[in-house]
């Protein structure tokens, strides 16, 4: 609640267009069905704050695996923010115009300036070999979303529960590098700009050898170690928060901010 209450005054400050979730939605069993208290209680009665009444896209976590997955899928229809299309979906998000400099004609004075391809992955079933034909599916679906990005997406950013990297406890268990294995080389083949996850109860900023930088954000609640010193981590915090994310065609801004309210880490991705 005090990570929300704080959400909610950042929004009220900061342009703030769509919220994302990063998986584990719903503790400690994911929830039955579009009717399950649990969205109540969890959700609509936890992010109360006016700025928080935008789009909100999901991901699927591990605890949201423990019962029925296709219930958030369905409560899309029943909540006006909660919008989950799918297991796994993608959208293309128009960067907000800009002025241009020396422009004196008022039809000249916002210039467009592109699109953010987000794609929302469906993690858990890549640990689990009875998933092998679903998981080669959205991996399918995931290169030709990739590939076929409009001319004029500026940047790919990846969502998914588990991450590839971390610095939190599990640095080298079986979740992580079944990532690794499964979306380093496709991310870089496709110059996929950010993978954002969360799985690690804590707040994270890693970018090893390769094109792609990893972002977690899973501090929303119950918090877990982090690791200092790993040549690939540029930050790491075990404290609760979120984090901001600003965009335009050539810049991608990242901040992470804790439950007070003040800024752990800022850093500026350019193109």
């Amino acid at each position: 609640m005090e990570v929300a209450k704080q959400m909610g005054i950042w929004g009220a400050e900061h342009p703030n267009s769509f919220v994302i979730s990063a998986g584990d939605n719903f503790y400690p069993s994911g929830v039955v069905s579009e009717n399950d208290p649990l969205f109540h209680y969890s959700f609509e009665n936890i992010y109360t704050a006016h700025s928080l009444q935008c789009d909100w896209y999901p991901v699927l976590g591990n605890h949201d695996y423990h019962t029925n997955v296709d219930a958030q899928v369905k409560y899309s229809q029943v909540s006006r923010r909660w919008d989950m299309p799918s297991t796994y979906y993608s959208k293309e998000i128009v960067l907000k115009k800009e002025k241009a400099e020396g422009k004196e004609d008022a039809k000249d004075k916002e210039t467009p300036k592109g699109k953010a391809l987000l794609i929302f992955m469906d993690t858990d079933p890549f640990l689990h070999e009875n998933k092998a034909d679903y998981v080669a599916k959205q991996m399918d679906w995931l290169k030709n979303t990739l590939q076929n990005a409009s001319a004029d997406v500026k940047w790919k950013i990846v969502i998914g529960h588990h991450p590839f990297y971390t610095v939190g406890p599990r640095i080298v268990n079986s979740d992580t590098l079944t990532m690794r294995k499964a979306l380093k080389q496709l991310f870089d083949d496709n110059k996929v700009d950010v993978y954002l996850s969360g799985h690690e109860h804590s707040l994270q900023h890693l970018k090893p050898d390769g094109y792609t930088h990893q972002f977690i954000s899973g501090a929303g609640s119950e918090l877990t170690t982090v690791t200092a010193g790993v040549p690939y981590s540029k930050f790491q915090a075990a404290e609760h928060g979120f984090m901001y994310f600003a965009i335009d065609a050539n810049r991608l801004n990242v901040k992470a901010i804790n439950y007070s309210g003040n800024i752990l880490y800022e850093t500026e991705l350019t193109k």
